[in-house]
C-alpha cells in the first residue's frame, strides 16, 4: 500500500466515472474479504462500507442487499479468474475453464470465502441461497461451453451435458473441500480429455 492507497475506514471520494468504479471494485473487494475472514460472523453492509472506505448509501446506491454485494462480489472474482473461453477447440475450452476454475478458486481471498460459504451455508438459509444462485451461474458457464463444442460436433449429439458439469463441479468441490488430493493445471488436462474422449 502506497502514500497514494485510501485507508481502512476512510471514505473514498466517489465524483467521477474512473472513481466510481474504484469505489464500486472496493466494496466487491471488501466483501470477499470479509467474506473469508468472518469464521461464521454476519458479514454487515456497515462492515463492508467501513472496510472499503465508503459511505453506507455508497453500498447501497449499487446493491439492495448484503446478499447481492455478497454474490456480486464472488461473480466478479470467479469471472475475472475463470472466464469461459471460446476458441473453437471443445478440448482446449473445457481444459482452460477447469485449470482456471481450479486455480481461481485456490488465490488469496476466494479459497477461504469460499470455504466459508460452503460451511456456513449448511445453517443459515441466506447463504445457501447464495450458494446455489453462485453456483448455478458457474455451471450455466461449463454447460454454454458444452453446447457449443456439442454444436460443432465435438461431441455426441446425446451427450449428457448436465452429467458433465456435474463430474467438474464434483471433483472440483470434493477435492477442494476435503482437500485429500490437489488440483493442478495437469488433473484439469486429465479430466477435460477424459470427459470428451471417455477414457481414463
Amino acid at each position: 500500500m502506497n502514500a497514494t492507497d485510501p485507508q481502512p475506514g476512510t471514505t473514498r471520494p466517489h465524483t467521477g466515472r474512473r472513481r466510481n468504479e474504484a469505489a464500486h471494485q472496493a466494496i466487491l473487494d471488501a466483501a470477499l474479504r470479509l467474506l473469508a475472514e468472518s469464521d461464521g460472523t454476519p458479514v454487515t453492509i456497515d462492515a463492508i462500507a467501513r472496510t472499503a472506505g465508503v459511505g453506507k448509501q455508497t453500498v447501497y446506491r449499487w446493491w439492495p442487499s448484503k446478499g447481492a454485494v455478497l454474490l456480486d462480489a464472488l461473480a466478479d472474482r470467479a469471472d475475472q479468474a475463470a472466464p469461459a473461453p471460446s476458441t473453437g477447440d471443445l478440448r482446449a475450452d473445457l481444459r482452460t475453464f477447469i485449470a482456471t476454475t481450479f486455480d481461481g478458486a485456490q488465490r488469496g481471498t476466494t479459497a477461504p470465502a469460499l470455504r466459508t460459504l460452503a460451511r456456513e451455508a449448511a445453517r443459515d438459509p441466506h447463504l445457501a441461497e447464495l450458494m446455489q444462485t453462485f453456483t448455478a451461474s458457474r455451471r450455466t458457464a461449463l454447460r454454454e461451453l458444452l453446447t457449443r463444442g456439442r454444436e460443432r460436433g465435438e461431441l455426441a449429439e446425446d451427450a449428457d451435458l448436465d452429467l458433465i458439469v456435474d463430474q467438474v463441479y464434483g471433483l472440483f468441490w470434493y477435492r477442494f473441500l476435503l482437500g485429500h488430493a490437489p488440483l493442478t493445471a495437469d488433473i484439469a488436462d486429465h479430466l477435460a480429455t477424459t470427459l470428451i474422449t471417455g477414457n481414463a
